[in-house]
Formats: C-alpha cells, structure tokens, sequence
C-alpha cells in the first residue's frame, strides 16, 4: 500500500472516481501496454481515486493471473499519484485470493464484490464479507448490490467487526435504505455512489451526503464527466440540468436496450475517440453498428457541453 487509511478514505470520500475498462487484443487477451496508456490518460485529469478490475473492468471475466497483472501494471503506471483499488469477490475462497493478489500487487484497497448467485441471509453475507476483510490488511469498500446488498444493521455489524473497512459503494439506487444505512452507521464509513451511469442518481446522492460516485462514462468523455462533478458540487443547478437532459437520459435510454451495455456502451465509446480497448467478452455483447452512430452522436454533444 502506498497510501495511508485516512488518505484512502478522503480519496474515495470527495473526487470523481474513476472505473477504467480493461483492456483486450484482437485475440481477446489482456493487453498491457494499451492498458499502461489508458492509465497515464486516465490519471491526467481531475480525479481522486483509479478503480481498476472493477465492474466496468469485466472483473467477473477475468483470471486471477489476469486480475494480478492487471492490478500490478495499475499500482506501476499510477506510481503512487493516487490510490489504486482493486475489486474481489465471488465467493469466500476467491475473494482471499483475488484480495491477496491485490495485495501483493501493491493496491491500495478492495471493492468487495457480491457473492455468486445465490440469493444471501444478512447474516450470511456479513459472514462472508467478514472472513474476506480479515483475510487481508487492504482497505475494504463493501459494494452493496445484486445478492449481496445489506441492510443498515448488517452494515453496522460488518462495520463493527472489521477496522479494515473503510467504506459502502450503492449499486441498487434505493435512495431510502442508503438514507437509513447513512443515518445509522454514520461517519463510521464513506458513501461512494455506484449505480451504473451514477450522474444521474448524483443529485439524490448529495441530498443524503454522499459526496461522489463512480463514473464509467469518463472512459469516453472525461471532461465533461469532470465537468458535471464540479458543477454538481458547486451547487450550479442550469449545468446539471443541461448536462443531464441532453447526454445522461439519452444515454440511459441507449444503455437499456440490452443488458450488459453499462459495460459494452463503455467499450464501444473508448474505440469511438480513438482509445480502443478491444471487445467485451462473453456473456456481454458489443453494441450494433446503429447504437454505435448514435453513441458518436451523443459524444459529439457532450463534448460540447
């Protein structure tokens, strides 16, 4: 770890955060040096923390040979400038793995992903986010989604029982239940928005505190994604407003019309302004040649908003 707990925890707590995708070959491996140059781009701009292998990373499509490459090139390029967060999860086994090789690798924490498929009794689920957060020495941010989303009295029972953890990421967008595990476990942990396309829950999420979200269109329109946090936070409503009603509901509207494509979409954009970083791999799916034209439409208009 290069980073301190309380550095961590201020990094993720107020900035823009940022998901990069991983990057594939034409034959659908891990390609290290389009991934170091994504990274180098990635960190030139205005943002707190690099989330890689993370959800728009197609961690659940990686190895863990890939994973710990993936996460050593990250902490090398990153070089120290901001905190690297690695993902890990599945199931209890394979998050010890997943968040021992971040260790090593030299990540600073983890987002703890939901377990695999089975529906999860609260209790079950602190169980297994305990044993993992005990396995490691690396800062734990919980991502409340899927299977694996807790309710405010699990939360503050994992909060209790692990030092380690540090934080909750929202992926369900149930603004009442995060409100509750706010005002229940408090300060205790810091709150990072993790909807996909997260700016259009932002205004919510600041209503209740939570200060910042994970961004996953900076992979294609990085100012305007910077644009929108800072204006956000700066309480300029009309640029919100504008910024939302003329890229972010069309693109949610785009990114609906088949599942996976808050990561496919992703992809399709990076390739659109001439940062490829080749195909999905299955289950998802690439984009069609017409969703493609109306992608490059609408990056037309968020670069000049």
């Amino acid at each position: 770890m290069t980073f301190t707990r309380a550095d961590v925890t201020r990094a993720i707590g107020d900035g823009l955060l940022s998901f990069p995708i991983t990057d594939f070959d034409a034959s659908g491996n891990f390609d290290t040096d389009s991934y170091r140059q994504r990274l180098e781009w990635f960190i030139s701009h205005d943002i707190s923390a690099v989330f890689v292998a993370g959800g728009t990373g197609e961690f659940f499509n990686l190895t863990l040979d890939e994973y710990h490459q993936i996460v050593a090139v990250a902490v090398e390029t990153v070089g120290g400038k901001l905190p690297v967060i690695a993902s890990a999860g599945l199931s209890v086994g394979s998050g010890k793995a997943f968040a021992l090789a971040a260790e090593e690798a030299g990540a600073d924490g983890i987002l703890l992903m939901p377990p695999y498929l089975t529906e999860c009794p609260q209790d079950g689920l602190v169980d297994y986010a305990r044993q993992i957060c005990d396995a490691t020495n690396l800062n734990i941010i919980y991502y409340n989604r899927g299977n694996g989303v807790l309710e405010a009295e699990a939360v503050q029972q994992l909060a209790d029982a692990c030092p380690n953890l540090i934080g909750l990421k929202d992926g369900k967008g149930d603004i009442q239940a995060l409100n509750r595990i706010v005002k229940t476990v408090g300060d205790r942990l810091v709150y990072v928005g993790g909807v996909p396309t997260a700016e259009i829950f932002a205004e919510a999420y600041l209503s209740i505190g939570v200060n910042t979200y994970s961004s996953a269109v900076f992979n294609f329109v990085p100012d305007m994604a910077v644009t929108f946090y800072r204006e956000l936070r700066n309480g300029n409503k009309e640029v919100v407003r504008k910024i939302t009603q003329e890229f972010f509901i069309p693109f949610i509207d785009l990114r609906d019309n088949c599942k996976g494509y808050a990561v496919s979409l992703i992809k399709e954009g990076a390739d659109i302004i001439g940062k490829p970083a080749g195909s999905v791999r299955s289950p998802l799916v690439m984009p069609t040649p017409e969703e493609r034209r109306q992608l490059e439409k609408l990056i037309a208009i968020a670069n000049q908003l």
